[in-house]
C-alpha cells in the first residue's frame, strides 16, 4: 500500500479511469466530483476496459474542495478550460508538503498551479490515453493508458528526473499503468502535441474521426503538414522532437479504433473546448521567438469561431 495520499480532481474519462486503477490497486485516492457525486456515493466507480472491467465499490468522494483530506499528490484532471476553479480547490486539497500533478492537454498548464501552489510543488502529467466517460460513475476504456511524468521548471530549464517524480511514478506502476519518466518536461509537452495538434482540431473542424483522417490522402497531408509545424515550434526552444516520434504518432493512429479525441467529443456536447492550451498557447511561444506556424494558425482561428458559434446562447 502506498505511504501517498492521492486527490482527484475532475473524475471523468482520464481521472475516472486512472484514480479507480490506483483505488484498486490498495492506494489511498480521493476523488472530487460535481454532477455524479450522488451516483458515485451510491453505487462506486466502474470501468470496462478490454483489459478487463473492474470497479471501486465504495470509493472516498466528496462534492466540495473543503471537504477532502488534505493529499500529498494531487492529480489535476480536469479540462484546462475549467483552470479558474483551481484557486478555490487547491488551497484545500493539498497536503503542506504535496504536489500537484497537472494531468492536462496543451502548453503552460503548469504555470497556472504554480501561481496558486509555488513552482516548487508542481509536475506535469501526459496521460495517452482513448477513453471516454459514457455515463454517471461508468468509464469505457478503449485503448492505451500509458502516464508520461515530468517535474516542473519555471524558467523551461531540463529538471531531470526527480525523487518525487520516481515515487508517483512507482505508485501508478503499481496500479498496472505504464510510466515513462522524462527528464525534460517542455520537450515531453511539445511532442504530445504532435498528436494533440492535428487530431483534436482537425476532427472538429471537419466533423470527422482519427481514422476518417488517415485513410484519406489528401487529410493525412494535412495531418503530417500540423506535426511538422509542431516540430518548428518545439525546435525554437531548442527542442529536437525526431522523425521517429512523428512516425509513431502516425502509425498509433493508424492502428488506433476509430476515435473522437476529447475536443471533439467537447464540441459535439456543446462544452468549451481547449483551444488556447491546445493552439494559442504553442502559437504564442513559438511566436515570442519569432517563428509563426501557419497551418496551426488557421486552425486555432476556425477552432475559436466554432467554439463559439457553438456555445448555447444565454
Amino acid at each position: 500500500m502506498s505511504e501517498r495520499t492521492y486527490a482527484i480532481i475532475g473524475t471523468g474519462a482520464l481521472g475516472g479511469y486512472y484514480g479507480a486503477r490506483l483505488a484498486c490497486a490498495d492506494v489511498p485516492v480521493h476523488f472530487l466530483l460535481h454532477s455524479d457525486f450522488a451516483h458515485v456515493k451510491a453505487h462506486g466507480l466502474r470501468v470496462e476496459s478490454p483489459e478487463g472491467d473492474f470497479s471501486v465499490q465504495k470509493p472516498s468522494v466528496s462534492a466540495q474542495p473543503e471537504d477532502m483530506p488534505r493529499c500529498d499528490v494531487v492529480m489535476v484532471c480536469l479540462k484546462s478550460t475549467a483552470n479558474h476553479l483551481l484557486k478555490k480547490i487547491l488551497p484545500h486539497v493539498l497536503a503542506d508538503d504535496g504536489v500537484v500533478v497537472m494531468m492536462q492537454n496543451g502548453l503552460g498548464v503548469e504555470d497556472e498551479a504554480a501561481a496558486i501552489v509555488g513552482p516548487d510543488r508542481v509536475m506535469g502529467g501526459l496521460a495517452f490515453l482513448c477513453s471516454n466517460k459514457v455515463g454517471p460513475g461508468h468509464i469505457q476504456h478503449l485503448n492505451y493508458g500509458q502516464i508520461r511524468i515530468g517535474d516542473y521548471d519555471p524558467a523551461g530549464r531540463v529538471k531531470g528526473v526527480t525523487p518525487r517524480a520516481r515515487a508517483f511514478g512507482d505508485d501508478l506502476v503499481r496500479a498496472g499503468l505504464p510510466v515513462v519518466l522524462e527528464d525534460d518536461l517542455i520537450l515531453a509537452r511539445w511532442k504530445k502535441l504532435v498528436w494533440n495538434v492535428p487530431y483534436n482540431g482537425l476532427t472538429v473542424a471537419l466533423n470527422t474521426t482519427t481514422d476518417r483522417l488517415m485513410h484519406d490522402p489528401h487529410t493525412r497531408k494535412t495531418c503530417e503538414a500540423l506535426m511538422r509545424e509542431v516540430q518548428q515550434g518545439a525546435a525554437a526552444f531548442d527542442r529536437t522532437i525526431d522523425e521517429a516520434h512523428v512516425q509513431k504518432m502516425l502509425d498509433d493512429t493508424d492502428k488506433m479504433v476509430p476515435y473522437r479525441p476529447s475536443m471533439k467529443l467537447d464540441y459535439d456536447e456543446k462544452r468549451p473546448m481547449e483551444v488556447e492550451a491546445i493552439y494559442g498557447a504553442p502559437l504564442r511561444a513559438a511566436a515570442s521567438k519569432g517563428v509563426h506556424l501557419p497551418r496551426m494558425a488557421m486552425l486555432y482561428e476556425q477552432l475559436k469561431f466554432l467554439d463559439a458559434a457553438n456555445r448555447p446562447l444565454v
